[in-house]
């Protein structure tokens, strides 16, 4: 049974399992030698069930979500642009996954890679985690004898070093919610709008903050944004939703093309 993404999710978020672990097994317990009543204990318990299904339900989401599905072999992208581009680029902010892929996919096409990490706005540990990975890995890989991996190129997510109207596919893949204001999402999709040539297209593929991943992630869907958040964007920016499809119930795509 593959459990690559099962492990990556818990070593990027590793605080919260230890504690959620932590908690479930020494609060039941405590809780049971509380000088208080019965009526008072249950709500403890309640809390105490939840946490545990919460922790169950996000490993379970995740392997779903990284190791069954389609999601990570990133062959749906040429089904969601619906034709071969001959310049794309991928913008990331940690921990990239999908260059390989789409390097393979688009063979015959010019592709940059653009690190959009800004360390004055994504500071939530679970990012530096991620970037700290993405290092190693490619150190592991070399000390292996494995091609050296294309590095991204730091770039301002405001003023993309792209020149205007030359680009046919924009990406951001699982990595576009780093942006964390109203402001820099709109900066961003302003810029990829700049970018875009006649008849291209941006996907955009995210968890969203909605039931499921609320019942997958518990707390932690409030680190993605609103399906309503996202399109509110995409108008602003003028862009129009070309498609949007799910993979799996917790993973939203968004196929973008830009409104004249």
């Amino acid at each position: 049974m593959m459990t690559r993404g099962v492990r990556q999710i818990v070593r990027l978020n590793w605080p919260f399992y230890a504690v959620a672990v932590a908690f479930v097994a020494v609060a039941p317990p405590v809780i049971q030698r509380l000088p208080l009543g019965a009526w008072f204990r249950l709500p403890m318990y309640a809390a105490t069930g939840l946490v545990a299904m919460w922790l169950i339900a996000s490993l379970a989401a995740s392997w779903i979500v990284y190791d069954r599905s389609r999601l990570m072999q990133w062959d749906w992208v040429l089904q969601a642009l619906g034709f071969h581009p001959s310049s794309w680029i991928n913008l990331h902010a940690g921990l990239d996954e999908s260059t390989p892929a789409l390097r393979a996919l688009f063979k015959e096409a010019g592709g940059r890679v653009f690190d959009i990490f800004d360390p004055e706005r994504m500071t939530e540990p679970s990012i530096i985690r991620a970037r700290t990975l993405s290092r190693l890995r490619s150190q592991a890989g070399l000390r292996r004898g494995r091609r050296e991996p294309v590095e991204p190129e730091p770039a301002d997510f405001r003023r993309l070093p792209v020149p205007t109207g030359t680009i046919d596919a924009a990406l951001l893949l699982l990595s576009a919610h780093e942006l964390r204001t109203d402001e820099a999402r709109t900066a961003l999709f302003a810029e990829l709008r700049r970018v875009l040539g006649p008849g291209g297209r941006v996907v955009v593929a995210e968890h969203l903050r909605d039931a499921a991943n609320f019942l997958a992630f518990g707390p932690g869907f409030l680190h993605f944004h609103s399906r309503r958040t996202w399109t509110r964007c995409f108008a602003r920016t003028r862009f129009d939703i070309h498609a949007e499809f799910p993979i799996t119930p917790f993973v939203r795509v968004f196929v973008l093309r830009r409104l004249t």
